[in-house]
């Protein structure tokens, strides 16, 4: 059975331009990528979990932001990753100009077959992109959520 992901594509505007969160994959395999590596936050889920709960969960457990009870979540649909990973999507809108940024963190043996487990961020960067900087560092797989979040805001 194919992994399923959720995820929150945080956007906000100022002077009539918009912005979306994005963030970096932490760890030793990601350490120098940048354009088409990064990411909305997001993150797996199980069957019996809500995915919009599980990604706002994701949203703060990669950056540390919690979203008010009153958000309202425009609905991004689901993209396929490329190892077959289905991520479904929900636009927030939210404007935190500075917060305390963190990131839970996971383990993993580095160097590969040291017998040495190291602790790396999930997420070691998270910045605001205007749209079409995103479109150049998103990963391509997610791109479409990008044109998808324009669309709304078109409406």
């Amino acid at each position: 059975m194919a992994l399923k992901s959720a995820g929150i594509l945080l956007f906000r505007t100022s002077g009539g331009s918009t912005e979306v969160l994005l963030v970096h994959p932490g760890g030793p395999f990601f350490a120098r990528k940048d354009r088409g590596y990064w990411t909305v936050p997001k993150g797996e889920y199980v069957a019996a979990e809500e995915p919009l709960a599980a990604a706002i969960r994701e949203l703060y457990e990669e950056t540390g932001l919690q979203l008010p009870g009153n958000t309202t979540f425009y609905p991004l649909g689901t993209i396929t990753q490329k190892g077959g990973k289905s991520v479904q999507v929900w636009a927030a809108k939210g404007a935190p100009d500075t917060w305390a940024f963190k990131s839970n963190f996971f383990n993993l043996e580095w160097p590969p077959k040291s017998g040495k487990i190291c602790s790396f961020p999930e997420v070691d960067k998270a910045a605001w992109f205007s749209l079409d900087k995103a479109r150049l560092y998103i990963n391509e797989r997610q791109s479409a959520l990008i044109d998808r979040l324009t669309e709304i805001l078109k409406e």
